[in-house]
């Protein structure tokens, strides 16, 4: 089940863009494989994408407990807490 949620709606625009200069990283990158660059320069590439993706998945983590997971604990549920904890967890072990 798929859920919407406005928590990152302050962030949405910084979010989109950092999420596009993710996405030209992603056709640098390509384009480095098709002109056969040097195997650690396109690491170092790939690397940074990683950073990026990180800082724009903490970010959202940082909403989604400010907003969703605060909202659940106001309401006393736990649920929001068990799926933080969750996708944490699954996180961690890329």
């Amino acid at each position: 089940m798929e859920s919407t949620s406005g928590s990152y709606a302050h962030d949405k625009q910084t979010i989109l863009q950092r999420l596009s200069r993710i996405e030209g990283q992603a056709r640098g990158v390509a384009r480095m494989v098709e002109e056969d660059r040097y195997c650690i320069d396109i690491l170092q590439q790939i690397a940074s994408m990683q950073a990026a993706a990180d800082a724009v998945a903490l970010m959202l983590l940082e909403d989604h407990v400010k907003g969703c997971v605060a909202d659940g604990l106001r309401s006393g549920s736990d649920e929001r807490v068990d799926e933080v904890v969750g996708v944490i967890r699954r996180y961690l072990k890329r």
